[in-house]
């Protein structure tokens, strides 16, 4: 026997024991922060859990809860292919044509929250928004909208069944475009793609009965990003306000019945709006239960 080894003694043993134990149980909680939706289940698809990404506001007696546990769609990519960037096009109805992969349109998408909050049964899509008005939802790759005459930004991105955006680099387009001739004395756009901007999204419409009990609040953030020491949103919700510090949906709980106001702005790290057309927004939906 090796004089250098020297057996344990029980209660050394037990520790020891203790010890793995502790370092596997780290192990396993520091594996469960990874978001449940980014690791597939026996069958390659996401899967989905009931986990949320951080803590829940409660104020005027609304809740607010971030989520994260949508099923990813981490190598969807989309691209517009008309109209093109800068481009003018004809006035009235205006065609849009997109690439899609790894992406399938009008496929239910496979969460809890599909049967949770609304939900449309036609299943994925895109949405299209123009000049940050109300979004129009699209399942086919190309389509035709009507557009009045004059320039505008058209920012279009990849969605769930149930309206949540996708948020990665590759499953959005923003451009713009001008539509037939523009009023005379009309100014240049002078937009910037490359600047901080946002836009809203959801909710929309009218809520009711199931639909009105949790209802999302999503936006889309372009050449910008979130954090606690960072830009951040500002949420106004029947005129109580909520500070957003993560780009995530947000499940909205213990709206009234009625009209719902709510007003989304960004802001800097010191609390300014930052400059931009569509970086303040106000919308209202009618919620009745």
């Amino acid at each position: 026997m090796n004089r250098f080894a020297t057996p344990l003694s029980g209660t050394m043993a037990l520790a020891a024991l203790a010890l793995l134990g502790s370092c596997s149980t780290s192990q396993q909680a520091e594996t469960s922060t990874v978001s449940p939706a980014d690791r597939p289940n026996a069958i390659g698809a996401p899967r989905t859990a009931s986990t949320v990404s951080g803590q829940a506001q409660t104020k005027g007696g609304i809740t607010l809860t971030p989520y994260n546990d949508s099923p990813k769609f981490p190598t969807a990519q989309m691209v517009l292919n008309a109209p093109i960037q800068g481009s003018t096009v004809p006035s009235g109805e205006v065609a849009f044509s997109y690439d899609l992969t790894n992406f399938q349109l009008t496929k239910m998408t496979a969460s809890d929250h599909a049967m949770q909050m609304a939900n449309s049964m036609k299943g994925q899509h895109i949405h299209n928004i123009v000049d940050n008005q109300p979004y129009t939802a699209h399942y086919d790759t190309k389509f035709t909208k009507p557009i009045a005459d004059g320039q505008h930004v058209v920012l279009s991105f990849l969605s769930r069944s149930y309206h949540e955006s996708l948020k990665h680099v590759g499953a959005y387009d923003l451009r713009t475009i001008t539509v037939g001739t523009p009023a005379a004395g009309t100014q240049p756009l002078n937009f910037d793609l490359k600047a901080p901007h946002l836009f809203y999204s959801r909710p929309k419409d009218t809520y009711s009965g199931k639909d009105a009990q949790k209802i999302m609040l999503d936006f889309y953030l372009v050449n910008t990003t979130l954090a606690p020491d960072g830009n951040k949103v500002r949420a106004t919700i029947n005129g109580t306000e909520f500070m957003l510090d993560q780009w995530l949906p947000y499940m909205m709980e213990g709206l009234p019945a009625g009209q719902a106001t709510i007003k989304l702005e960004l802001l800097d790290s010191s609390g300014n709006l930052i400059p931009g057309p569509y970086n303040s927004v106000t919308r209202t939906i009618t919620v009745a239960p």
